[in-house]
């Protein structure tokens, strides 16, 4: 059973990278181009990992994360981090509100699905 990506991106050229890279890595994929858009995503299906963007239109990531990470039913979703944003501060704002780790951009792909697969895989997640 394929684990399922919510891709939380706001660049056409990211997100098309992603969804190459996710679907080549076996995962679902779906998108949300801004975070309300990504937190309803959620309610309708919550998926294995969320790939969050910080700069993102009418809610940002740190907001979108934190929202995730305060609701119980949502506790085992992994957020994943993936942004230009490479002052210590604003990863450790992400890492305090709950993300579970933190990727600049640009990245490895291999070490973006390395690191993805790794985290869903702690908890023995099988969620599709």
């Amino acid at each position: 059973m394929a684990y399922s990506i919510l891709v939380a991106e706001d660049e056409p050229n990211i997100i098309l990278s992603l969804q190459f890279i996710m679907k080549k890595a076996g995962f679902h994929v779906r998108v949300a181009e801004d975070g309300e858009q990504a937190i309803q995503e959620i309610k309708k299906d919550p998926p294995s990992a969320v790939l969050l963007d910080i700069m993102l239109p009418k809610r940002d990531g740190f907001s979108v994360c934190e929202t995730i990470k305060n609701n119980p039913d949502w506790s085992d979703i992994k957020v994943i981090m993936l942004t230009a944003k490479s002052r210590e501060q604003d990863k450790q704002r992400a890492l305090d509100l709950g993300a579970d780790d933190y990727i600049t951009k640009p990245f490895s792909t291999r070490e973006l699905v390395d690191r993805i697969q790794e985290l869903i895989n702690q908890n023995g997640d099988s969620k599709a």
